[in-house]
């Protein structure tokens, strides 16, 4: 997410509450605007409502780095080892990577089996579409097992692009990022945060939004490795940085601002000047880093709020990375049934939303931890 998932803190610090909070209120507006992507998708329109939904996944990235900086900087030549961190990483993250295949294979063939435009796709080739998202094996666009015919680097399960992302972000910090001196590491985010600006500034996609890197061309992989790599690692920088600013209610404000920016309208821009993109480059340059500075400098005063960050901080990852298998047949009824707009289906687009929350819910506790727990006495010598 953490992408979002990179929430594993070190065994002997102590969780930020109020992000774990945090990071289920950006994945919880990440169900909600893929539910106004598929009016967009049925209709052949712009979505609308929740216009910048898709800055979930840079906040993600921006507290992924935070997390792990905080986790991890401090116990390299110590108790950490390359081995060791990979083997923590693929163990909080590669579980639900497959389960979120899985999931997705099964509606696919609840689907039929069929791509977008009606074309069957053999048995076989969902096998290897399969097998390629549990290995992590991309799909290149209008390959065989690009099952569903739009593009997509893991047809199975389209947000699964920002966890490949998100282990490269993991393998530079572990073999480079890391052992920069604070300094220096200054230096690569401000380059970096001035490549992300003129990506955006100036649409080299085409697509008038920073909406990029899940499909494997040229420039969604340039973009989406710019989206991954300036916020992961202004996280890394703010955790080597970080002083506690203390405000009453961080959680309930930041969770408010995340909700406002993600529904600002879109923003028509000229020929030279993306005005959208200049927006979404202050989002994620100057607000989300400010963000997470005040929620990490919070804490939880009260049973309520501690339950609903810890409640939201569990759902989170297995929310992002399965919510969308059932997303695709929510499109496909919505295509069949020609409806595009949420007044006409406002009551199945609840039900999905609360059916995904109620599936991240029971991933997480009858597959997810059991797993992660096992995984971790086997390989890591760790009772929990």
């Amino acid at each position: 997410m953490q992408n979002i998932s990179s929430a594993a803190f070190s065994d002997t610090k102590p969780h930020y509450e109020l992000l774990d909070g945090l990071r289920g209120v950006a994945a919880l507006l990440v169900v909600w605007y893929h539910v106004f992507e598929g009016y967009a998708f049925a209709g052949g329109t712009l979505i609308e409502g929740i216009n910048h939904g898709y800055l979930a996944v840079d906040f993600f990235f921006i507290l992924s780095g935070f997390v792990i900086g905080y986790a991890y900087d401090d116990r390299w030549g110590k108790s950490l080892t390359l081995k060791n961190f990979f083997k923590r990483r693929l163990i909080r993250l590669h579980p639900m990577v497959v389960m979120g295949a899985v999931l997705g294979a099964v509606t696919f063939m609840l689907q039929g089996s069929v791509q977008w435009d009606g074309t069957h796709v053999a048995t076989s080739l969902v096998m290897l579409a399969l097998l390629c998202a549990m290995f992590f094996i991309p799909a290149v666009p209008g390959a065989a097992y690009e099952v569903r015919g739009n593009g997509e680097m893991f047809p199975l399960n389209g947000p699964s692009w920002s966890l490949f992302f998100e282990y490269i972000g993991n393998l530079l910090y572990a073999l480079v990022l890391h052992r920069l001196s604070t300094r220096l590491l200054t230096g690569v985010v401000v380059v970096l945060g001035v490549a992300l600006a003129a990506f955006a500034t100036f649409d080299v996609s085409g697509y008038g939004n920073i909406g990029v890197g899940w499909t494997l061309d040229t420039v969604n992989f340039v973009g989406g490795l710019l989206r991954m790599l300036f916020p992961f690692s202004m996280g890394l920088l703010l955790s080597r940085r970080f002083k506690p600013v203390r405000v009453r209610g961080a959680f309930w404000i930041c969770s408010l601002i995340l909700l406002l920016l993600f529904h600002v309208p879109y923003l028509p821009g000229n020929e030279v000047i993306c005005l959208n993109g200049v927006f979404e480059t202050l989002c994620i340059v100057v607000v989300f880093p400010l963000l997470i500075v005040l929620g990490a400098s919070g804490a939880t005063t009260d049973v309520f709020s501690t339950r609903v960050c810890k409640f939201l901080g569990d759902i989170s990852y297995p929310l992002y990375i399965t919510h969308y298998a059932f997303m695709y047949l929510f499109y496909a009824w919505l295509i069949e049934k020609g409806y595009f707009t949420f007044g006409e289906t406002w009551q199945v687009a609840l039900c999905v939303y609360v059916w995904n929350v109620v599936v991240a819910y029971l991933c997480l506790k009858l597959y997810d931890e059991p797993v992660r727990r096992w995984l971790s006495r086997r390989f890591l010598n760790k009772r929990k």
